[in-house]
């Protein structure tokens, strides 16, 4: 009978992971792919370990393994360790909540990532962008109040303090606002200008010019 003898040496060696810690904070358990390590099969590895940060280290624990490197050094160690089925954890002992990881061997899982939260809702429509109102007279037979975007002013909210900045650019017209608990104007005979701080309440304000009320005038709503 003829037997035959593997030389040694021969076994197969065990997977590698790549672990890492520093420069700066951050922590990572990498595969031999070089992707982050989030499941392994059961058994024996070798776990590379480059410490590269004087105030951090590395520190892989769970189900038959607690590991770990100085915080105050730095350099590199290699460990052999058996994993079974559960959940392994590593972390930087000064960082925990920062500087941390986890994994899972065989038939254990982890948990994903909760979903990151919804983005706010978008702002009600319609309103004046910005809390500065420029309202407008003349020349000629124009009147206006446009919002910080240039744009027309038609709902403005409940509340906010606003300016409202008057440039009346002709004597025979004034821009006069109205409404609930507001009531301001500049004076009709004179160019002038005017800066105003109002709150708005609930409800329809109205701007117009007194000497041409019919032909020249606008209104918004605060909501």
């Amino acid at each position: 009978m003829l037997v035959f003898l593997l030389p040694s040496g021969s076994a197969a060696a065990n997977p590698v992971l790549q672990a890492s810690v520093g420069p700066g904070f951050t922590i990572t358990l990498k595969d031999s792919n070089g992707a982050n390590v989030r499941h392994v099969d059961p058994g024996t590895y070798d776990v590379h370990v480059v410490d590269q940060g004087v105030e951090h280290n590395f520190h892989l624990q769970g189900p038959n393994v607690d590991e770990a490197t100085s915080i105050e050094d730095t350099g590199e160690v290699t460990w052999t360790v058996t994993f079974v089925d559960g959940v392994y954890h590593f972390q930087c002992d000064a960082h925990a909540t920062q500087m941390k990881g986890d994994f899972a061997a065989g038939t254990a899982t982890i948990e994903p990532p909760p979903p990151p939260p919804p983005p706010p809702p978008p702002p009600p429509s319609g309103f004046a962008k910005g809390t500065k109102l420029k309202g407008t007279v003349g020349p000629g037979f124009s009147i206006s109040l446009k919002d910080g975007a240039g744009k027309t002013a038609r709902k403005v909210h409940v509340g906010r303090t606003y300016t409202i900045t008057v440039t009346d650019k002709s004597a025979i017209h004034n821009f006069h606002v109205t409404g609930k608990g507001v009531n301001k104007k500049t004076v009709v005979g004179k160019k002038q200008k005017a800066t105003w701080k109002v709150k708005f309440k609930k409800g329809t304000y109205r701007f117009r010019c007194d000497s041409h009320p019919t032909i020249m005038k606008g209104s918004f709503k605060a909501s």
